[in-house]
């Protein structure tokens, strides 16, 4: 992990244009498959949307690949990285994204948002090709407060890409690869309430919270009595979009939230409406 540590962006583009011009024998029948494609094309239908907080938000679906191809006694590391999925910045208007000028950049002079190393990096072939590689760690931000987190502009279109280098005497980048499904809108706050109910519907780690709220609604009248927003206590990996609390509370926003990175799933979406929201 010493060496890996020291790849730049620039690194894996140089290895990756090598890549290109040079083919190596041991991994010519590389395969990588996207893992929940259903899932992913769901939100892709409707233009995903992911979270970024100041204090870094997970995303969901979480990024999972399946790879066979690999040598199996070989080391490899498996990075990723989120490049621009084209040069705009995009609002949200009358229910639909639409193109709103010309993207900034990363800020701070930075041409790119960092490179997330997946934890088990670096290992074997054979590890890589067990299970499936998920990407459940990756927190995305909108500030620049390292810690492994990516950068995103909100309101830009992003595409999460994998990098998969073999490690040796010397770094060899063996592939990237990319899926147009997985493409998402960061944003502050989820504007299109589709996407809002997608991630309370899907999302596995909100499902005790929508639980306790129907509890609540059983054993208590809420136009007499107020308690602490479901949606905001002890849940570091939740980001319910429709928040129940919204009528007690008004719209909660990213920046209001203690830091309830990314997640937001279960089953029926029947919150009440909202502007805008936030997980």
């Amino acid at each position: 992990m010493e060496n890996l540590g020291k790849i730049t962006p620039y690194a894996v583009e140089s290895e990756l244009q090598a890549g290109r011009e040079k083919g190596d024998p041991t991994e010519r029948e590389l395969r990588v498959t996207l893992e929940d494609a259903e899932l992913w094309r769901k939100f892709q239908h409707i233009t995903n949307e992911m979270i970024v907080t100041k204090n870094g938000r997970r995303m969901f679906p979480v990024l999972k690949v399946s790879v066979s191809g690999l040598d199996p006694s070989s080391m490899y590391s498996f990075l990723l990285d989120f490049v621009p999925a084209d040069g705009c910045r995009w609002k949200f208007v009358n229910g639909e994204w639409v193109a709103a000028g010309r993207a900034e950049g990363r800020g701070e002079g930075r041409s790119h948002g960092g490179i997330y190393i997946h934890p088990d990096s670096p290992n074997f072939g054979a590890h890589w090709m067990k299970a499936a590689v998920t990407f459940n760690k990756v927190k995305l931000t909108n500030k620049v407060n390292g810690g492994g987190q990516i950068m995103l502009n909100s309101l830009h279109k992003y595409e999460p890409q994998l990098h998969i280098v073999c490690v040796g005497s010397r770094h060899r980048l063996v592939s990237n690869v990319s899926f147009k499904e997985t493409q998402f809108i960061a944003v502050t706050a989820y504007q299109n309430e589709e996407i809002t109910a997608l991630k309370i519907k899907y999302n596995p780690f909100a499902k005790a919270f929508l639980d306790a709220k129907e509890r609540y609604d059983v054993t208590t009248d809420l136009t007499h009595t107020q308690y602490p927003c479901l949606w905001t206590v002890g849940c570091s990996e939740l980001s319910p979009s429709h928040s129940p609390c919204t009528g007690l509370h008004g719209p909660i926003s990213s920046e209001s939230l203690m830091q309830p990175p990314n997640h937001g799933r279960v089953g029926g979406a029947g919150w009440p409406p909202g502007p805008t929201h936030s997980f």
